[in-house]
């Protein structure tokens, strides 16, 4: 029902109100009880808050999705006047003196019928799914009580859609979505993309990557942040599932498997076993690998802190020569890759803006490749490094050609999401929450600071950074030893100033989100940035809410203050809290880097960019005619 024809099933309605601390509270009834709301609220939004439960699909409250495309969230609704009518509670906004029912007989047949021309149009190969047991759709069933297959009588489209498994970290079954839209609107309002496409009507609507038929591995646009699985109701859009190589690996005897363990993943990983989000599971973590049988766990961290020395003696050369001739530039951290590739792909004019260090991801998978072989006497062929990521631009960044110094050999050879390593757990079965306690190995590549831990968290490489820049320039160490609050939380923007002796002051800014990032970028390319330094992380909260976390249902965002704090929690219990301070980063330069941007420093911990700006390029006649055919325009 239109908003116009609400208007007129409500005209004259009595305008019960109560005056309440300042604000008018409105009246309605919901399943025989009045209930109060404020103007402007949806009925799902006043029931949810009077703890009236309402099925739904495809709303996602978190982003302010409500497109009713789903019709479960239905509702009876007797206006004061007028007569009573069926309306989708998600976006229908609750009026004075209404009275709604949410479970009558009626309302249970209609959404049973309509969860039933969903399966129908929808694969019901359930045990080859990545989301099952996790599935809203099969949560739905169960709750509406759907026993018998689909009875409707049509051609179902499911088994025509598209599989698309082109890129290198993602995966599209179209036969499993139910064009709820949510990976359309989180494309748009948490990654700033519109990567994401509706093409066509009706039962032939699929979710798209651009023009009809282009791959996703083509999109000019997709950054590969994963955003879109955290909020993907069924399983069409999931990660590429890849555990089944690191379990070939531990089997294989010539193999030494090497696994890394971000910091995000500790205070992640935990959900998906009981334990509360913001558990730090380090020590478990390691148990659970070791008990796998991984010959080497080590820790992320390390080679976070390795980040910190380049990058930070990379950017303070930069701003003192800045400083010396007058000028003011702009440069931005490049640990996240899915920033990177926004760069690359939207933005490349900026790639001379981005430091040259590589990731912690990237750093450690070269340090793994040759300081360790060294430091072992391994043989570095026979070594395969995992690392365990909260992201799932990971697994691209880590075939990136820049990151590949041997044709055909990378030094990240597998990149697993924290959902995809809680499925090798529970296949093995490994129940994390009863682990004991066990540390890393070789501490040579796993000791590490507070600042290493920071990398987790939205602000963290930006503090991390901070610590040591003002400690090599000569501040005393009690005034930067505190939490540098001005970059914490989860602020879209965030800015400060930092005293740096031998520098001067510096504007630094700290992003997460990448539809937050397009104020900073345009203010660069016109050249009237206010800011020297400044850090993006492309998802919400940094790593902790990267697109390869667990993902719940239709909360995903209401464990990231849990996961910051743990990830601060992490730093605060530091014995060491600053990157310089590491003895084994130190011990690392000492032994075989010589000193941070040495040539072999450089040529290991350091990378170039490329422009991968697509080139205009319109559509043919033959793909505007397929435009036509399938939506009718």
């Amino acid at each position: 029902m239109t908003e116009n024809v609400m208007n007129e099933a409500v005209k004259g309605e009595a305008a019960m109100t109560n005056e309440h601390n300042g604000v008018a509270d409105l009246r309605a009834v919901i399943n025989g009880r009045e209930v109060a709301f404020r103007e402007g609220e949806t009925v799902l939004e006043a029931a949810r808050r009077e703890g009236v439960f309402i099925e739904t699909l495809c709303e996602f409250a978190e982003m302010g999705h409500r497109p009713g495309t789903c019709r479960m969230c239905l509702v009876e609704v007797t206006p004061v006047e007028g007569d009573a009518f069926v309306a989708t509670s998600c976006d229908t906004v609750l009026r004075a003196g209404w009275r709604v029912e949410t479970k009558t007989a009626k309302i249970r047949r209609m959404q049973k019928l309509q969860l039933e021309l969903l399966m129908a149009d929808h694969c019901q190969d359930c045990a080859r799914c990545s989301r099952h047991g996790a599935c809203e759709l099969q949560s739905a069933g169960m709750r509406l009580g759907l026993r018998a297959p689909a009875r409707i009588h049509f051609r179902p489209k499911a088994a025509e859609r598209r599989y698309d498994d082109s890129r290198r970290a993602l995966v599209f079954d179209g036969s499993r979505c139910v064009r709820c839209l949510r990976c359309v609107e989180a494309c748009r309002k948490v990654a700033g993309q519109s990567a994401l496409t509706l093409n066509g009507v009706g039962t032939s609507a699929a979710i798209g990557f651009g023009p009809v038929g282009m791959k996703w591995a083509e999109s000019s646009r997709c950054v590969a942040c994963g955003q879109c699985t955290l909020v993907c109701p069924t399983g069409a859009l999931s990660e590429k599932d890849q555990g089944d190589v690191l379990l070939d690996w531990i089997e294989d005897p010539a193999v030494t498997t090497v696994v890394q363990t971000a910091p995000a993943v500790r205070v992640q990983l935990g959900e998906a076993f009981g334990l509360p989000p913001g558990t730090n599971v380090e020590g478990r973590i390691t148990a659970a690998l070791k008990a796998l049988g991984v010959d080497f766990v080590m820790d992320t961290r390390w080679s976070a802190d390795v980040t910190i020395m380049e990058e930070g003696t990379e950017v303070l050369a930069k701003l003192k020569a800045d400083r010396e001739a007058g000028r003011r530039g702009t440069y931005f951290t490049s640990c996240c890759p899915g920033w990177v590739n926004y760069v690359e792909l939207s933005a490349p004019e900026l790639t001379p803006n981005l430091s040259s260090t590589r990731s912690p991801q990237a750093i450690f998978g070269a340090l793994s490749k040759t300081y360790l072989p060294q430091k072992k006497g391994l043989d570095a062929k026979a070594i395969r490094t995992i690392a365990i990521m909260p992201c799932t631009a990971k697994k691209e960044e880590a075939a990136r050609p820049t990151l590949v110094r041997e044709a055909g050999v990378q030094d990240t050879d597998l990149v697993l999401t924290t959902r995809e390593f809680a499925a090798v757990l529970r296949r093995a079965g490994i129940d994390l929450a009863q682990m004991p306690e066990v540390p890393y190995d070789s501490p040579f590549m796993s000791a590490s600071s507070g600042a290493g831990a920071l990398f987790g968290a939205t602000g963290g490489v930006m503090e991390a950074a901070v610590r040591t820049m003002r400690a090599v320039t000569g501040v005393d160490d009690k005034t930067w030893r505190p939490a540098f609050e001005a970059v914490r939380g989860m602020d879209g923007i965030k800015e400060a100033e930092v005293e740096l002796p031998g520098v001067g002051v510096i504007r630094i800014a700290v992003v997460h989100g990448l539809a937050n990032v397009k104020t900073v970028v345009e203010a660069v390319k016109r050249g009237e940035s206010r800011w020297d330094f400044v850090e993006v992380m492309a998802c919400p909260g940094g790593c902790v809410g990267g697109g390869g976390a667990g993902r719940g249902q239709r909360t995903p965002r209401a464990a990231l203050p849990s996961r910051l704090q743990g990830i601060w929690k992490i730093d605060a219990e530091a014995p060491i809290r600053a990157s310089h301070e590491n003895p084994d980063v130190r011990r690392l330069y000492e032994d075989f880097l010589g000193e941070p941007g040495s040539h072999l420093a450089h040529d290991l911990l350091h990378c170039e960019y490329r422009d991968r700006r697509a080139a205009p390029n319109p559509p043919s006649a033959e793909q505007l005619f397929r435009t036509v055919e399938l939506t009718g325009y």
